[in-house]
C-alpha cells in the first residue's frame, strides 16, 4: 500500500512536465480542391484574427516542399499558401494569425487564424478565409474554412477537409529524439 502511494505521489509530480511547453515545428498548407465546387460564404469579419498572435519573423524553412510540388503539378489543386515556423506549445492553447498577400483596410487576400492545443494529441481549430477585392480595395467574395476541434497525431501529416477547401498540417516536436533504428538481424 505504500508503494502505491509514493508512486501515486510521483506521478502527480511527473505527469504536469509531460506537456510542458516545449518548441514545435508547425508547417501548414492551404489548397482549394478545384474538382469540387466554390462555395462563398460571407466576408470575415473585421476583427478576424481575435487578437491572434501574429507570425512575424517566426517563419523556419519549409520540410514539405516535396508534396506543394506533387500539387502544384496537379490540376485537381491550388495551393494557397504554404508556411512553416517554429513555436512553443503546451496544455495552453496558442493562437497564430496567418496571412499572405497585400493588406487591403485590414482584410488580406488570404487570412486565418490557427488554434493550437498540445496534450497528447494536438487540437485544432481552423478558420481560414481567402478573399477576393474590388478595385476600391474592399472584400466582394469570400472563401471559408473551418475546422473546429479536430484532434491530431504529431510527426505525420493530418489532412483537414473543409469541401473545397483543405488544410495540411503537420507539428513536429523539436525535441523529440528520432526513433532508432532496428538491430541487424542476426544470422547464425
Amino acid at each position: 500500500m505504500r508503494l502505491f502511494r509514493i508512486l501515486s505521489l510521483l506521478l502527480v509530480v511527473v505527469a504536469p512536465s509531460a506537456y510542458a511547453d516545449s518548441p514545435y515545428q508547425v508547417e501548414m498548407i492551404l489548397v482549394r480542391q478545384n474538382a469540387e465546387p466554390v462555395i462563398n460564404s460571407r466576408a470575415a469579419p473585421e476583427d478576424w484574427d481575435a487578437g491572434a498572435q501574429r507570425l512575424g519573423d517566426k517563419m523556419s524553412p519549409p520540410r514539405l516542399s516535396n508534396i506543394v510540388d506533387k500539387l502544384s503539378a496537379d490540376s485537381s489543386y491550388t495551393v494557397l499558401a504554404h508556411k512553416a515556423w517554429e513555436q512553443s506549445l503546451g496544455e495552453q492553447p496558442v493562437k497564430i494569425a496567418i496571412t499572405e498577400g497585400q493588406e487591403q483596410f485590414g482584410q488580406f487576400p488570404i487570412e486565418g487564424v490557427l488554434s493550437l492545443q498540445l496534450g497528447r494529441f494536438t487540437d485544432i481549430n481552423a478558420d481560414f478565409w481567402i478573399n477576393q477585392f474590388d478595385s476600391n480595395g474592399s472584400v466582394i467574395a469570400s472563401e471559408h474554412l473551418a475546422q473546429k476541434d479536430v484532434r491530431t497525431k504529431n510527426n505525420q501529416l493530418n489532412y483537414l477537409d473543409g469541401g473545397h477547401l483543405a488544410l495540411l498540417i503537420k507539428i513536429t516536436s523539436l525535441t523529440a529524439k528520432p526513433p532508432s533504428a532496428p538491430p541487424p538481424d542476426i544470422q547464425d
